[in-house]
Formats: structure tokens, C-alpha cells, sequence
């Protein structure tokens, strides 16, 4: 049975506390239906450019709302059912799909967290993480051994983390000195087209943002915690609208927004909506998948670092899923089995790292996907059925939340940012490693956790996952538990 999947499994949040073109219609195909009101379409051209995309998007009724030349992909906004059939049919266009679910317009009722990060700030060479009041508290830390690392470097000021989240608290004290504005856009917007206003990029209705920047790079500052990386700068990349909803043109914006701005890593702690396992087989959902494909390729040859969450739903990615609650943006989802061309998006889109989530003893958690030749590297994303060694005994993962506090969260949202942050050390440390460099140097680092004997997480006597890899402990930890020390140590 399906399981449900929020993109960070939360628990009390206090610890101190594109263009247009001018549509041309045709006549619809018998098939196509009046929508009750416009929705948005990927188009992609079997190339770079978007002259054909733009060409099949008028002929077929459409209007273009942004182009992407550098992958031939443009998203359009149509009236009626038919335009994607339609534009398929066009010279050039190799795929064309919405990116809403066809028969779910309105979002239903409840939000997932949100965030927002800003500023700019002198960095620091390291530093003894103890002096951080909160410091106590973040066992996370010093499982990938960041305390360590820190003692050698913090980070460097040339490296950028893009966050694609859902925005980042600009004022908050443990952030605002590394946020960078110039490079922050929202692009959770109608056709994605990125809006750097400083109101856009900020969180509204979600934490969630906040709180996966200051795991990745919380000044250090004396003031509550330090991040992964506490002198890298953090630009807010909103791809989370005010429904809690990550639609493709917002990921794509955010994977090119990066790219161009010349940012070393991502986080994506989030999967993309409205389904959580695009299928290649369904025509309307291949567009997607080879759109975003595009973007994660575009990026890797930019030189940009892709990490991402693998999600909480507690399945095993390399088998055969039953999906019964996609699509999310309808009342009404359809059940269906799932096979190896269905991926979740875009944790297995390729060209990324993508993350598991272990708790304080580094067990897997009990929420977190897994999957062998699926999940690359682990790190802490918290597990609130086991205590810490801390003086709060709170298995999650304190952070940064909005209204300038700070909390515990859990998901593999949470695990993300701790190799995000990695990364970033890493990359400063080696500014001379392109992306595979550095993603080769991560895993090659990693710690290997075996698999073990018996997962039984609730202690009910039931085994709850099979991990596959024996010793090397693949299916749950990929090549294990990211390594800070080892990462920067030459």
C-alpha cells in the first residue's frame, strides 16, 4: 500500500523555543475538452533553441509563458485537453504533457513548510563548533564529523549553495550573514519565470526552506547553531508555492536559475508534483521527465552539484511501487503499479546525488526510502523513535525555522542539506574539482555502514526493509555515511 510521503516529517519547532507568443487555433481534436481554466505544459524540441516549441505551441492554441533555449524546452499555457496530443503531432517535438494533473486544478487545503535565507558576511578559516549555544543539541554535526572538519575550514566565500526550497528567513540571525541576494529568485511563479524581488524569494507559509539552509551553512556567529558549511553563501531559489506544491516549470527554473548563476551546489530536499513517480511510459508525464533530464544534464555541465532527497515514504525505489496517491493535487487520485521506467522526481532523474536519511545511532530512519543502484550517500535526517545522546534526547534534527527561532525537524529533507553542506566544504576546499570530481570524491569518502540483520524499526517483531549490499550496506547507505573530516583532508 502507498505510504504517505511528506517532504519533511515534522515535530515541535522550537528548541529555544518566461515570454509570451500570440496563439494561433486550431481546430481541437474531437478528443479535447474545454478546462475550467487554463493550465501549464511542458514542450519539448528534439534540440537546443525553442523556435519549434514556440511554432507547435501556437498551432496547437497555446500561449508560451517562458523559454528555456538552452535545453529546447518552453512552458505554455492552454485551454482545452487536447493541446499536448496536438502538439506532439508538430514538426520537431519530441514530448508534450501538463504539468498540472488534467482533471485537479484547485489545490487542496494544507501547506508544507517553508523557508528563506539572505546577506553577505566576512568567512572564517574554522572554528570550534562549542561555541554555538545550541551546540549541544546538533549530534548531526558531529556524526559526519563537521566539528572536526570545521577546526581546519568553514567554508569559502566564493562557493554558493542554491537552496530550492521553499525560501529562506533573510533576517533570521543565524543566516542573515550569508545569504546572497543577487543570486536569489523565486521561481514558484505562473510559467516559472524567476522573480528576484527580495518578497518573492522569502518563506510565507513554510519553515521548511529555513530550516535545510542553516543545516548547510548557519553562521557561526555565538548565536544558536552552526551549519555544515558556516561561511558559504546560501541564495534563496523559491520552487515551493504557497499550496506547498513543486511543479515541473518551478524545477526547472530552479535547476537553470543555478546553473547559470554560477552556483557549485543545489539542495532539493522535495519531490516534484503532481506525482510521486513520473511515469515514461504515460505520454503526458514523459515530457516532464525529459525535461527535467535536460535541466539536471545542463546544470552537471555547468559545473553544478545536484543534491537531493530520496524521500519518506519508506520504499524500496529499485522495485515495483503501488502509487495510490497520485496524482496530489487531486481529490480523486488513481492507484496504480508502478515499474523501473516510473522515478521519483528528481531524486532518480539522473545527474543527481541523491540521499538517504539515518537517525543518532546512523540505522536508517524508519521513514526514509532506500533502494539498491538507487541511494548514493546517507547522512542524519533524524528519527524520532530513537534518542539522542544530547541534552534535549531529540532524535530529529535541530536547525534554523522562521520568526527568527530554531527547531527540530525529521525527513530526508533533513539528510539532504548535511551533504549539500559537504559538498560545499569540499568544494572549497578543492575549488579545482569539477562536479563528477566532487561527487566521486564525496562517496569515495563516505563511511560504509553494513547492512543490517534484521530491520525491524517499530520493534514489533516484522521485519520493516530489506537491505540489499551485505557489508557494504548499498541499499540502505549507498556508499555510506558522508565524511566532512575526510572530504576536506587531503
Amino acid at each position: 500500500m502507498r505510504r504517505p510521503n511528506p517532504r519533511s516529517l515534522t515535530a515541535l519547532a522550537t528548541a529555544a523555543a518566461c515570454a509570451t507568443a500570440t496563439a494561433v487555433t486550431l481546430a481541437a481534436p474531437a478528443s479535447a475538452e474545454p478546462l475550467p481554466s487554463p493550465t501549464a505544459f511542458v514542450v519539448v524540441q528534439g534540440g537546443t533553441g525553442t523556435s519549434q516549441a514556440v511554432a507547435a505551441t501556437a498551432a496547437a492554441g497555446g500561449t508560451v509563458l517562458q523559454q528555456w533555449p538552452q535545453i529546447g524546452v518552453v512552458v505554455a499555457e492552454a485551454s482545452d485537453s487536447g493541446f499536448d496530443d496536438a502538439a506532439r503531432a508538430m514538426p520537431g517535438i519530441v514530448a508534450a504533457g501538463p504539468t498540472r494533473a488534467m482533471h485537479a486544478y484547485e489545490a487542496p487545503a494544507g501547506v508544507v513548510p517553508d523557508g528563506t535565507v539572505q546577506g553577505l558576511g566576512p568567512g572564517t578559516s574554522g572554528g570550534d563548533d562549542t561555541s554555538e549555544p545550541l551546540n549541544a543539541n546538533q549530534w548531526d554535526m558531529r556524526a559526519i564529523k563537521a566539528d572536526r572538519a570545521h577546526l581546519a575550514t568553514d567554508g569559502s566565500r566564493a562557493v554558493t549553495v542554491g537552496v530550492l526550497d521553499s525560501g529562506i528567513e533573510a533576517d533570521h540571525p543565524d543566516l542573515a550573514a550569508n545569504v546572497d541576494a543577487s543570486q536569489s529568485a523565486s521561481c514558484a511563479t505562473r510559467g516559472g519565470v524567476p522573480d528576484t524581488s527580495p518578497l518573492a524569494w522569502q518563506p510565507t507559509t513554510s519553515t521548511h526552506g529555513t530550516h535545510v539552509a542553516g543545516t548547510i551553512g548557519a553562521a557561526r556567529n555565538g548565536v544558536g547553531i552552526v551549519g555544515v558549511a558556516p561561511s558559504v553563501k546560501l541564495a534563496s531559489v523559491k520552487v515551493v508555492d504557497d499550496q506547498g506544491y513543486i511543479y515541473p516549470e518551478y524545477a526547472i527554473c530552479g535547476f537553470l536559475w543555478a546553473a547559470d548563476k554560477g552556483m557549485q551546489v543545489t539542495n532539493n530536499s522535495y519531490f516534484i508534483d503532481p506525482y510521486y513517480l513520473w511515469c515514461k511510459a504515460d505520454l503526458d508525464e514523459r515530457a516532464t521527465i525529459v525535461a527535467v533530464d535536460r535541466a539536471l544534464k545542463y546544470s552537471e555541465k555547468k559545473n553544478v552539484v545536484n543534491v537531493a532527497a530520496a524521500g519518506n515514504s519508506a520504499w524500496d525505489l529499485s522495485k515495483p511501487i503501488v502509487d495510490t496517491g497520485s496524482p496530489d493535487n487531486s481529490t480523486d487520485p488513481q492507484p496504480r503499479y508502478t515499474d523501473h521506467r516510473c522515478y521519483d522526481m528528481p531524486t532518480e532523474a539522473g545527474n543527481t546525488v541523491t540521499v538517504s536519511a539515518t537517525g543518532p545511532t546512523d540505522a536508517k530512519s524508519y521513514y526514509s526510502n532506500y533502494g539498491r543502484n538507487v541511494i548514493d550517500v546517507a547522512a542524519p535526517g533524524g528519527d524520532g523513535r530513537v534518542p539522542a545522546p544530547t541534552p534535549d534526547k531529540n532524535g530529529r534534527i535541530l536547525s534554523t525555522v522562521t520568526g527568527g527561532r530554531w527547531g527540530y525537524l525529521q525527513g530526508t529533507s533533513m539528510a539532504s542539506p548535511h551533504v549539500t553542506g559537504v559538498v560545499a566544504l569540499l568544494r572549497s576546499a578543492e575549488p579545482a574539482l569539477d562536479a563528477k570530481q566532487a561527487i566521486n570524491t564525496l562517496e569515495r569518502e563516505a563511511d560504509p555502514i553494513a547492512c543490517p540483520a534484521f530491520y525491524d524499526s517499530n520493534h514489533d517483531g516484522t521485519a520493516d526493509a530489506v537491505c540489499e549490499g551485505g557489508t557494504g550496506g548499498s541499499g540502505f547507505y549507498g556508499s555510506g555515511l558522508v565524511d566532512a573530516l575526510d572530504a576536506v583532508t587531503p
